[in-house]
């Protein structure tokens, strides 16, 4: 469902042969809130309730998740219902004139509020969790883990976009009842400020990638009270930001 097989002709040294290549497959899933057109989300099919709520809290539309009170699915539609308040006109404005991700910090004001803290060996045991077969088939799609500090992946996601699979992984911690403030979240892609914002938002207070930072991924990180730690690799780690996390 989530595989299609497409042939391909493949140059080697000038000669040219057929191969079947397993694509990975994206729809697109469509977000109503109050009954208005939110988000037109290119996804992974599955999941979809997760993702639909792990956005909600992500992006900041709800601040907490008991202000929905209505979520219902029709095949790639989700229909949400939420409490109304200004904040949700707010963020419609902001989102129209593309201020999110570029002036946050005029408009939202973020902090993580957990003293948790990580082992380092704890992060890097996590990554191995992000491997995944539908990866070793495509190349195609990002996985993203919430892992809890003895380092055992609590729950997994995985996604043609390192942003849905942000969103699917909070969405199910919170249908799940699971506390984010005492979990970090490993991601298999670049951490730009949205993707720092979204664990910010959600409570989660460490992010680690096995990639690079953006520098606006850093500085979000700074502000929010989030640890970031990219570039993991067996042997090594890269603090960016409050070290303290990591009892450092």
């Amino acid at each position: 469902m989530y595989i299609k097989n497409y042939q391909a002709n493949q140059l080697t040294d000038d000669v040219s042969h057929e191969i079947t290549y397993q694509v990975a497959v994206e729809d697109t899933i469509e977000l109503f809130v109050n009954r208005i057109l939110t988000a037109s989300i290119l996804a992974t099919p599955e999941m979809i309730e997760e993702l639909a709520l792990g956005y909600l809290i992500c992006e900041g539309i709800v601040k907490n998740p008991h202000e929905i009170r209505e979520l219902h699915i029709e095949e790639r539609t989700v229909y949400v219902e939420i409490e109304p308040t200004e904040h949700l006109e707010l963020w419609r404005e902001l989102r129209s004139s593309g201020c999110i991700g570029v002036r946050w910090d005029e408009n939202e004001a973020i902090s993580v509020r957990s003293d948790t803290v990580f082992r380092p060996d704890a992060i890097k045991r996590s990554f191995t969790f992000l491997e995944s077969e539908i990866y070793k088939k495509t190349h195609g799609t990002h996985a993203a883990c919430l892992v809890n500090t003895d380092g055992e992946c609590i729950v997994k996601a995985i996604d043609v976009g390192r942003h849905n699979a942000f969103d699917k992984v909070v969405g199910c911690a919170y249908l799940e009842g699971i506390d984010p403030g005492r979990h970090f979240l490993s991601s298999t892609g670049r951490q730009s400020a949205g993707m720092v914002l979204k664990a910010a938002r959600a409570g989660i207070p460490l992010v680690a990638t096995k990639t690079a930072p953006l520098n606006t991924g850093v500085e979000a990180a700074e502000r929010t009270g989030v640890c970031l730690v990219c570039f993991v690799l067996h042997n090594k780690i890269s603090v960016f930001t409050h070290p303290w996390r990591l009892g450092l």
